[in-house]
C-alpha cells in the first residue's frame, strides 16, 4: 500500500478511511495545485499555504517560475480559490535565507557544489513547514513531488520512486526521515500520467496554472546567472588555472565560479598536448587555484560522505545498493557502509562528474535507503576534494 494517494488505507498518520487535516504546500505551479485538488477529492480537510521565501520577492525572477515570486503567490491563491480551500501565505524568508541561500554561498566558498533544492526540502518544506503544521494540528503536509510513501506490514514508512521514473523526484527527498515520511503526502506519486495529462487535468479543474511552464533554475538567483550571483557575494579574485603537473595554463576571476567536471568557460590560453578537451578536476579555495586535466582523470572509484540521513532504520554493515548522484542522473551499482557519522561508498565501475557538496542517494530497488553529502572522492587510489 502507498501513502502517495490521499485517502489510501495507509494514509499519513491515520488508519483506513480517516479524514485528515492536510496542509497543501502550493508553490504557484501546476503540480502542487493538482496535488491539493486530489487531496480534496479524497475527502480530506485541506488548507493551502504558499511559502514566502524572499524578504523582497520582487527581486526574484518574474514570469512563470512556479516557486518564489509575487506572481507565484498570486497564482497559488487563485488555484486555492478555484479548489475551494482556505489559503494562507507563511513568511519563511529568514529561515530560507539562513538555511538555503547562505548555505549555498558557504558551500561554494569552500569549493563544494551544493544542491539548494534538496536543502530546501530538508530544512524548509519538511522541517520548518512540517513542524509548524503539526504544531497547528495538521496531520500531513501535501506537496506536488513525484514520489511515493509505502507503509510496510510492520507499520514503518518507506520512501520509494514514483510510478513514472521519468518524473521521479525521490532524489531531492532522500533527506526525509521516517517521522517526516509518516506525515508526508505525495498525491502525484502513483500517477503514470504524462505532464500534458497533468496539465489537462488542471484545465478540467479550471486551474489557470494549467499551462504555466515548469521551474528549473535556482529560484533565488534572479537572472539565472549563478556565477554572477556568487561573484556578487564572494567577490572576484584572480587565480591560476593549473594542469595536473601544477603548470599554469590560464587564469580565472574566482575559484567559486567552477564545478568539478566543468568543461566550458575555462579560458585556457593554449590547448592540451594531446589536443583533447580539459575539465575541472579540483578546486582549491585557499590557494584560489583550479586544476584541469583530461576526462579520464575525473573517474571516481570511491567516496566518503558525511551527515547521512536515513529514510528509516540505518543500515548495519556493508550492503549493495544503487546510487544516484544528481537530481536527473541515472543509477550506478555501489557497495556502501556506514561508519559512524560518515558513509563509505565504492563504485562497481568508475563514475565521472562527482563533486564534494553533492548528495549521494542510495536505493534498494525503488526504495530510498538514505542520503549523505559527498565530502571527498578517490581517483586512482588518491583522495581528492
Amino acid at each position: 500500500m502507498t501513502d502517495s494517494l490521499p485517502g489510501s488505507p495507509s494514509g499519513p498518520a491515520g488508519g483506513p478511511g480517516r479524514r485528515l487535516r492536510v496542509l497543501a504546500a502550493m508553490s504557484g505551479g501546476v503540480d502542487s495545485a493538482v496535488a491539493a485538488a486530489r487531496a480534496v477529492d479524497a475527502g480530506h480537510e485541506v488548507t493551502g499555504v504558499h511559502l514566502a521565501l524572499s524578504a523582497n520577492p520582487q527581486s526574484f525572477r518574474t514570469g512563470a517560475r512556479g516557486c518564489c515570486t509575487v506572481e507565484d503567490s498570486r497564482d497559488a491563491r487563485r488555484a486555492a480559490d478555484v479548489i475551494g480551500i482556505p489559503f494562507y501565505v507563511w513568511d519563511l524568508a529568514e529561515r530560507f535565507r539562513q538555511d538555503v541561500v547562505e548555505d549555498f554561498i558557504a558551500e561554494y566558498r569552500e569549493g563544494r557544489t551544493p544542491n539548494p533544492c534538496l536543502r530546501c526540502n530538508e530544512k524548509i518544506k519538511f522541517a520548518a513547514l512540517l513542524d509548524k503544521a503539526l504544531a497547528l494540528g495538521f496531520d500531513a503536509v501535501c506537496t506536488g513531488h513525484y514520489a511515493t510513501v509505502v507503509r510496510t506490514p510492520e507499520g514503518h514508512r518507506e520512501l520509494h520512486r514514483s510510478a513514472d521514473l521519468g518524473k521521479d523526484q525521490s532524489y531531492v527527498l532522500g533527506v526525509l526521515d521516517e517521522r517526516q515520511l509518516a506525515h508526508a503526502m505525495f498525491p502525484l506519486g502513483d500517477t503514470r500520467a504524462t505532464k500534458e495529462e497533468i496539465r489537462a487535468e488542471a484545465e478540467r479543474r479550471g486551474l489557470a496554472v494549467a499551462r504555466k511552464p515548469d521551474s528549473h533554475d535556482i529560484c533565488f538567483i534572479a537572472d539565472g546567472d549563478t556565477q554572477g550571483f556568487l561573484a556578487g557575494h564572494l567577490g572576484s579574485a584572480e587565480g591560476d588555472i593549473l594542469d595536473e603537473e601544477g603548470r599554469k595554463v590560464g587564469t580565472h576571476s574566482g575559484a567559486h565560479g567552477f564545478t568539478i567536471g566543468q568543461r566550458r568557460g575555462l579560458r585556457i590560453g593554449h590547448p592540451a598536448p594531446d589536443g583533447k578537451p580539459r575539465y575541472v578536476l579540483d578546486i582549491s579555495p585557499v590557494a584560489n587555484t583550479v586544476t584541469v586535466g583530461p576526462a579520464e582523470a575525473l573517474d571516481v572509484v570511491a567516496l566518503t560522505a558525511i551527515r547521512p540521513r536515513w529514510c528509516g532504520a540505518a543500515p548495519t554493515g556493508p550492503g549493495r545498493y544503487t546510487a544516484q548522484l544528481r537530481a536527473h542522473g541515472g543509477e550506478t551499482p555501489v557497495t556502501a557502509e556506514p561508519e559512524g557519522d560518515t558513509l563509505r561508498v565504492a563504485f562497481a565501475e568508475p563514475v565521472r562528474g562527482v563533486a564534494p557538496g553533492q548528495a549521494i542517494v542510495l536505493y534498494d530497488g525503488t526504495r530510498v535507503v538514505g542520503s549523505a553529502t559527498i565530502a571527498a572522492t578517490e581517483r586512482a587510489g588518491a583522495p581528492v576534494g
